[in-house]
C-alpha cells in the first residue's frame, strides 16, 4: 500500500522528504517496534492481572452482596485492570483538560470535581486513602465497600441476609456507585444521568459479553437487558438483544423491535428519537443529526468556529461514561466533538460539529475532536472496534468538508511527548499541535493503522490482515453463542486467542463448539466480527477484491461461510466444506454474484464499493462430541 509521505516540522529542524522505499521501510520498523512495545507491556501487566484475580475472589468472601463478576467488569470499564498511579508532575501540567485522576486498578477517584471514592473507600475499611491509591488489594476491597453499600441501601433482601443473584438487579446501585459529578440542576440531571446509565451498562455489557484478553478474565454471564433498562434506554444505550432466537423470537411492539443485523432494540419511529437533537439543548441520548450512528448528548462548552481545516485525536485519561460526564460539567469549560468507547466503538456526540469544541487551546475554531476512551499508557484500550469506529468517523469529515482529506493523515511513528506536525497534515494528535502540554494519544497509537483505514485500498493491490491474533481477538471479542441467530451449540462454548496452534505467526483464535444438549437443531455459529455492528468493523473494498481466512477443523463434517454487510442489508456466502486436522485456506470473491446468497435485505450479490464483514459462519450437523475449529490471518486481497 503506498502510504503518504509525511513531513515533521520542529522548533528547530525541518525533515527531508523520503523516497517511497524508504518510507515504506520505516513503516515496516514503526510496525516493529510498537509490536515490542505492547509485548513489553502484556509481559509487565501479566502479574498484576493475575494477582488481581485473587483480589476479587477476597472481596467476594468479604462483600457476598455483590453478584460475582461485577468488580472485574468494573475494573475493565474503568482500568482494563491496571493499577493506575497518575504521574502528579503530569497531572500538574494537564489539569486543565484531563478528567479527574483515577487511583489503583478499580479506577476510584478522588474528588476534584468527581466523588471521592478514595477518601469514602478508605473510610469504610478502617485504612488511610493513602492506603487505597496505592495497594491494589485494598483498591479493590474499597471498591468492593462502595458497591456493597449502594446495594444494601435500596435492596431489603439484602439488609435481611439474602444474597443478590443477577447482575440486572443492581443496575440503581452501579449508577450511584459511578462516582461522577452530581446534577447541579434540574436541566442538568437528565444529562448527567445519561453518564451514570451508560456506566451501569458498560459494567453489565463486559459481563455479556466476557472478556477473556492479555490476562483479563471477565466471566462472561448473560444478561437480561429488559430486567435492568426500560425499552426507551435500551435504544439510546444501542443494548444488544442477542441472547434471543431473532428468527422466532423477536420482540416487537408498536414503537421497538429487534433489527436482526445488529441484533439490537430499535425504534421504530427515528424520527421521535432524532426530533430533538438540534445541537444546543439538553437532550441526551438521542440520534446525532451530524453523524447517524453517533448518540447525542449535549456538552454546554462550545461557541462560534470559523472554519475546517483538521482533526485532533485524543485519549480522554478516563472511562466513556466519565468522559461524558465530565464534559458536560466542569470547572475548565473543555469538551471535545465525540466520544468513542473502546469496547465496541459505540460514538457519542457532545458538540455539533458547526460549533467549536474546548480540546485544543487556539487551534479550537479550526478542528473538529474526538475523544478516545482510555489511557495513553495501556494499549489494552485500543481496540479494533475503536479504531475501526474512528476511522468511520473521520471519513465522514472527509468527505463532507472540503478542507479535510484523509489521505493527508498523519502516517509516521507514535511519539511519546509534544511534536509539532505540519499544518499540511489533515488529521493528527493532540499532541502534534503548536502550544500544547498534552501529549495523547501517545505512543500506543498506531497510526499506520489508522492511516490505512482511513484510506482503504488506497494501494490498489496486495494482502490486508484484517485479524492476525497475534496481540487479540481482534474484531472478534465475543462467544459463538452471543449472536441470536447461532443454533445448535451451548453457551458453554467459547472463543478465545492461542498460542499453541496457528498457521502463521505466533496465535490464532480458538473456538470451542459445544453441542447443546436440549436442542437437536443443526450447527450453525454466526460469529461475530465486530460484535455485528457494521460500524465497528473495517472497510473491505470490492473492486477486485476477495475475502478469506485460514481455517483448522479439529472435526469431520464441518463447513464455512462468510456474512457481508452490504449497502442494501446483509449477503451470505455460498459454504466451503474442510478436511478435517488441515489447515485450509478459504476465500469468496465479493464480485462474483455466483458466491453470495441474500441473507437479511439484501439482493444476493455485493453491490457497494466499500462493505463490512459481518461474521464467520461455521456450519455442521447436529453432534454430541466438541469441535475445536482454529481461525487464522482473516483477510483481504487485492
Amino acid at each position: 500500500m503506498n502510504r503518504k509521505t509525511v513531513v515533521l516540522l520542529s522548533a528547530v529542524t525541518a525533515a527531508l522528504l523520503v523516497s517511497p522505499a524508504v518510507s515504506a521501510q520505516a513503516a515496516v520498523s514503526n510496525d516493529a517496534a510498537l509490536q515490542a512495545r505492547l509485548d513489553a507491556e502484556e509481559a509487565r501487566l501479566q502479574p498484576q492481572r493475575q494477582a488481581l484475580q485473587g483480589y476479587f475472589r477476597q472481596a467476594y468472601a468479604r462483600y457476598p452482596t455483590i453478584p460475582v463478576g461485577t468488580l472485574e467488569a468494573i475494573a475493565y470499564v474503568q482500568t482494563r485492570w491496571m493499577d493506575l498511579q497518575p504521574d502528579p508532575k503530569r497531572m500538574q501540567g494537564e489539569r486543565h483538560g484531563h478528567m479527574p485522576a483515577a487511583y489503583g486498578p478499580m479506577g476510584l477517584y478522588a474528588g476534584e470535581g468527581f466523588a471521592d471514592q478514595v477518601t469514602e473507600g478508605a473510610r469504610l475499611l478502617g485504612a488511610t486513602p493513602e492506603r487505597v491509591r496505592r495497594d491494589a488489594r485494598l483498591n479493590v476491597l474499597a471498591a468492593a465497600a462502595l458497591l456493597d453499600r449502594e446495594i444494601r441501601s435500596d435492596t431489603p433482601a439484602i439488609r435481611a441476609g439474602r444474597q443478590v443473584r443477577r447482575p440486572e438487579s443492581i443496575r440503581p446501585a452501579l449508577m450511584r456507585y459511578a462516582g461522577f459529578a452530581p446534577a447541579q440542576a434540574a436541566a442538568d440531571g437528565e444529562i448527567a444521568n445519561y453518564a451514570r446509565t451508560s456506566f451501569a451498562y458498560d459494567v453489565l455489557l463486559a459481563q455479556d459479553r466476557g472478556v477473556d484478553d492479555r490476562g483479563i478474565k471477565v466471566p462472561e454471564r448473560p444478561i437480561e437487558w429488559e430486567q435492568a433498562f426500560d425499552m426507551a434506554q435500551l435504544v439510546k444505550l444501542r443494548a444488544p438483544f442477542v441472547r434471543l432466537d431473532v428468527a422466532n423470537d423477536r420482540i416487537e411492539t408498536a414503537d421497538y423491535a429487534i433489527d436482526p443485523v445488529t441484533e439490537t432494540l430499535k425504534d421504530k419511529a427515528p424520527a421521535r428519537a432524532t426530533a430533538s437533537a438540534d445541537g444546543d439543548g439538553p437532550d441526551m441520548g438521542t440520534m446525532s443529526t451530524d453523524y447517524g450512528p453517533a448518540l447525542w448528548v449535549a456538552s454546554p462548552y462550545h461557541h462560534a468556529r470559523s472554519s475546517y481545516s483538521s482533526v485532533t485525536i485524543h485519549t480522554a485519561q478516563g472511562s466513556y461514561g466519565g468522559t461524558i460526564s465530565w464534559f458536560q460539567s466542569n470547572p475548565y469549560s473543555v469538551s471535545a466533538h465525540y466520544v468513542i468507547r473502546s469496547s465496541d466503538g459505540q460514538v457519542t456526540q457532545m458538540v455539533r460539529n458547526s460549533r467549536a469544541a474546548h480540546h485544543v487551546g487556539v487551534h479550537n475554531n479550526t478542528t473538529l475532536g474526538i475523544e478516545h476512551e482510555g489511557y495513553v499508557n495501556n494499549s489494552s484500550w485500543y481496540t479494533t472496534a475503536m479504531y475501526n469506529s474512528s476511522a468511520a468517523l473521520v471519513r465522514n469529515f472527509c468527505g463532507k468538508y472540503s478542507a479535510i482529506t484523509c489521505a493527508n493523515a498523519y502516517d509516521g511513528p507514535a511519539h511519546n511527548g509534544v511534536v509539532v506536525l505540519s499544518t499540511a497534515i489533515d488529521v493528527k494528535g493532540h499532541q502534534h499541535y503548536s502550544s500544547q502540554t498534552h501529549t495523547d494519544p501517545g505512543i500506543n497509537w498506531n497510526w499506520g493503522r489508522y492511516y490505512d483505514l482511513l484510506n482503504p485500498g488506497g494501494g490498489g493491490g496486495g494482502t490486508t490482515i484484517l485479524d492476525s491474533f497475534e496481540g487479540s481477538v481482534g474484531h472478534f471479542n465475543t462467544s459463538p453463542t452471543y449472536s441470536g441467530s447461532t443454533t445448535g451449540i451451548s453457551t458453554a462454548s467459547s472463543a478465545s486467542r492461542t498460542c499453541t496452534t496457528r498457521r502463521n505467526g505466533n496465535c490464532s483464535l480458538r473456538v470451542l463448539l459445544k453441542d447443546n444438549s436440549a436442542s437437536s437443531a443443526n450447527w450453525a455459529v454466526r460469529l461475530l466480527s465486530g460484535t455485528g455492528s457494521p460500524g465497528s468493523n473495517a472497510p473491505l473494498t470490492r473492486a477486485g477484491g476477495s475475502v478469506g481466512f485460514w481455517v483448522y477443523a479439529g472435526g469431520s463434517g464441518m463447513s464455512v461461510g462468510l456474512g457481508i454487510d452490504d449497502s442494501d442489508g446483509t449477503e451470505r456466502s455460498v459454504t466451503r466444506s474442510l478436511a478435517a486436522n488441515s489447515w485450509t485456506y478459504v476465500s469468496w470473491s465479493l464480485t462474483d454474484a455466483g458466491q453470495w446468497n441474500a441473507w437479511v435485505g439484501g439482493n444476493g450479490a455485493i453491490t457497494a464499493a466499500t462493505v463490512k464483514l459481518d461474521a464467520v459462519w461455521l456450519y455442521r450437523a447436529q453432534t454430541a462430541y466438541d469441535v475445536n475449529v482454529y481461525i487464522d490471518d482473516v483477510q483481504i486481497n487485492h
